[in-house]
């Protein structure tokens, strides 16, 4: 199963390759605005997506203009450490070499932290104690200070002067003046007191500088921490892949490998309890496979000779013998990490514009900050303060400003979002392209469906065998059986299936022919057996009698005759029943969307009597039958332009389908929800790819849309809020430095803890 590259946008810039960036230093929104800046410069780059909560750019450019090292080097010029990924590792190695930097860059921050609580909480609880004039501890504040605005200040310095020589700014130049404003203020005011110039100690701030970075290291920990777990599902993703296979040589004998080392048409083995390395077809042996983390289904699935296997899928109870079709990144779950990260690097506009915002937000708070502080200094010789006092509130204000007003949130709130719901999805088998497929998906009021394939099961199935002389069911079904066994017909193929799973020995044909629409004639056993339409008995000389042979039980059932020569004379000998069932949870998916408000259509090519007869079997009322496939997109189209009835807008479509006649509606629709059993032309042109199959999925992805979104606005609305309602606040002296501190770490996990809220969700009935 391929889950493919975005085809409408590759169809746009087939020229274009794309490549993955590993960026060290990004720190807030700011940064991502930098990063995507200096990545669009490159002459030959076409497109840059950066993600701020799993720290890498995926760069779309043209390999005739620029490489990936150009773009990495432009990416350092900007301030910050870039190396495009290594291709030789695998998918799963890569993500582990980014945990353990990610590891060590969460500890780095821990140890931070820890060391600032233990030099500054003893001696702010001292001074609680003892008062804030006791003069031996205003030395001790002194050294503890000095020893964190070293300590703790050096990552945010260097951060700070590594942006200045860039001649740009981003949060650590916040973060390092807030801090220092506090400690050198404090400094003067502290020497100028011993030096006799202010007789009256004015208010230091040594525990401020020292608990502020503190409590951002501790925040950095936290926030660390946080995108760890909302990024855990390409983790479990790539921890399916195994790091070894059991290829077989010439002799059938088991050489354990590196699965890098398996090429297409080696034979793997796979023991029970073993993960399958490699997509596959069955060779030898049967056994259940297990293929829920992939599918989201929880029943295991039979696999016998023939039948696919895929990457990651657990082997529960027999040996199977696998022929590799697809190795490394071609594997079904390689290209659905591929497409779970693509999507979670997505922007919408509003995000967008929040980056736009980032841009320039930290040179206007350095303006506010300078506005802020010469304010206070007029408004402190106005009124005659004493010069302490003035100072003593330049440094206080000028600190909270530059402390509270950080873009990290508003840089976290999209894309921590996007790691989660979107991981969410791809654990349930829901595999959403992007920020555009959840938008849509949200606003959807109308569902249409393809009929085979997507709510039957796409393929006819022997039902029944009906006999009308001597021989038996089975006899009747092994001539029949036999005599199709060189044909490519569905019903051919299937009916054959059958008789293979009944165990039944096929024998040997010494004459075969095939009349196109009718059926086959095969010699069997030195008969002359016929298989086919009523027609094909008919134009072999059969004679209907008066009393009608049986008939099919309902319009969805397909007969077909089973009859030999016998002395020139045509004997029917029974009928094969076949029909294209309902898949099992088709009713019960309807069903959902009906609860939830939309409304659904069966859309199909098949005749009027059978579109009706499904459709009836799963309560949908609206059927359009004999639908062609560029008749499909019209349809769509038609729809689009009608008046929703419960909202000021047209009606917002999705299309669920599955074949390569689907893919014109998939791609008119709003959205696009592709069978992941279907197509591969179905799979590139949807939205939505449901891996499973099942119609259930459809429902768990609206309702995961509508959750996802609700998410992002909520958080783009705190982050917009706390800091149009925070820098005013400490611009106006309401706020300590240390509050400020505490409150913009806080702001950051509050975005990332109600992004992790998202795990909770309900989106299954």
């Amino acid at each position: 199963m391929d889950m493919l590259h975005d085809h409408r946008r590759d169809t746009l810039e087939s020229d274009g390759q794309d490549v993955t960036l590993n960026i060290e230093g990004m720190t807030c929104a700011s940064c991502v605005a930098h990063v995507e800046k200096a990545l669009k410069s490159v002459p030959g780059a076409q497109d840059a997506q950066v993600n701020l909560a799993r720290g890498r750019a995926t760069v779309r450019f043209d390999p005739s203009k620029t490489d990936p090292t150009k773009l990495a080097e432009a990416v350092e010029h900007s301030g910050y450490h870039a190396h495009p990924e290594d291709l030789s590792l695998s998918a799963a190695n890569a993500e582990e070499e980014r945990l353990q930097h990610q590891h060590a860059h969460s500890r780095s921050w821990q140890r931070r932290w820890m060391i600032g609580l233990a030099l500054w909480l003893p001696v702010e609880i001292l001074h609680w104690v003892t008062g804030h004039h006791v003069h031996w501890t205003q030395w001790l504040a002194l050294a503890t200070s000095s020893i964190a605005i070293v300590y703790l200040g050096a990552a945010f310095y260097k951060s700070a002067l590594s942006a200045l020589r860039h001649r740009t700014s981003n949060m650590d130049t916040l973060i390092a003046m807030g801090a220092t404003v506090a400690y050198v203020y404090s400094l003067v005011a502290f020497a100028g007191h011993l030096l006799g110039w202010w007789h009256t100690l004015p208010n230091l701030y040594f525990m401020e500088s020292a608990g502020l970075l503190t409590l951002i290291s501790l925040g950095h920990w936290l926030e660390a921490r946080a995108r760890d777990r909302a990024g855990s599902a390409i983790r479990e993703l790539l921890n399916l892949a195994p790091a070894v296979a059991l290829r077989l040589d010439d002799l059938n004998h088991p050489r354990e490998v590196p699965v890098a080392e398996v090429q297409k048409g080696d034979r793997v083995m796979v023991r029970p309890g073993d993960r399958v390395p490699v997509d596959g077809l069955v060779l030898e042996g049967e056994s259940e496979v297990d293929e829920s983390m992939i599918s989201g289904e929880p029943l295991p699935v039979h696999k016998s000779p023939a039948d696919e296997v895929i990457a990651g899928t657990t082997n529960q109870n027999g040996r199977l013998i696998v022929k590799a079709t697809k190795v490394g990144a071609e594997t079904a779950l390689a290209q659905i990490v591929q497409l779970v990260e693509r999507a979670q690097s997505s922007k919408p506009p509003v995000q967008q514009l929040a980056d736009k915002v980032s841009a320039v937000f930290v040179p206007a708070v350095l303006g506010v900050a300078l506005f802020t502080g010469i304010a206070w200094f007029v408004w402190g010789q106005i009124h005659h303060w004493p010069s302490g006092q003035t100072w003593a509130m330049v440094a206080k204000t000028v600190c909270s400003v530059l402390i509270i007003a950080c873009p990290c949130a508003l840089g976290l709130a999209v894309p921590a979002t996007l790691m989660v719901g979107i991981g969410r999805g791809a654990r349930r088998g829901i595999l959403i392209r992007d920020i555009d497929a959840l938008q849509n998906a949200e606003q959807i009021d109308t569902v249409v469906l393809d009929k085979t394939g997507t709510i039957t099961q796409g393929k006819p199935t022997v039902i029944a065998v009906l006999k009308l002389n001597s021989l038996s069911e089975d006899e009747v079904l092994q001539l029949a059986a036999a005599a199709e066994q060189f044909s490519e017909h569905p019903l051919a193929r299937s009916i054959v299936e059958h008789a293979r799973q009944k165990k039944l020995d096929l024998p040997d044909l010494s004459g075969f022919s095939n009349e196109s629409g009718l059926g086959v004639i095969a010699q069997v056993n030195g008969q002359s057996i016929i298989v086919g339409n009523l027609a094909m008995l008919t134009k072999h000389g059969y004679t209907q009698p008066d009393s009608a042979p049986p008939a099919a039980a309902d319009a969805s059932q397909t007969l077909v005759e089973v009859a030999r020569k016998v002395d020139g004379r045509l004997e029917r000998l029974g009928m094969v029943v076949l029909a294209d069932p309902l898949k099992p949870d088709s009713k019960a998916a309807i069903d959902a969307l009906h609860r939830m408000n939309l409304r659904t259509m069966l859309l199909t090519g098949d005749n009027q009597v059978t579109a009706l007869h499904i459709a009836k079997a799963v309560g949908i009322d609206d059927v359009r039958a004999q639908v062609r496939p560029d008749q499909k997109a019209q349809v769509i189209r038609d729809l689009q332009n009608r008046q929703s009835p419960v909202a000021n807008r047209k009606l917002r479509v999705a299309m669920v389908g599955d074949g390569i006649n689907d893919a014109p509606a998939l791609a008119s629709a709003d959205l696009g929800i592709a069978i992941g059993s279907g197509s591969d032309i179905a799979k590139e042109t949807g939205d939505i790819v449901l891996v499973s199959g099942s119609l259930m999925g459809i429902a768990a992805a609206i309702r995961l849309s509508r959750a996802t979104m609700k998410k992002i606005r909520q958080n783009l609305f705190l982050a917009f809020i706390y800091n149009v309602l925070a820098i005013p606040l400490a611009a106006l002296g309401l706020l300590n430095p240390l509050i400020a501190a505490a409150a913009m770490a806080l702001s950051d996990i509050t975005v990332l803890g109600n992004a992790l809220l998202l795990r909770r969700t309900k989106i299954e009935e």
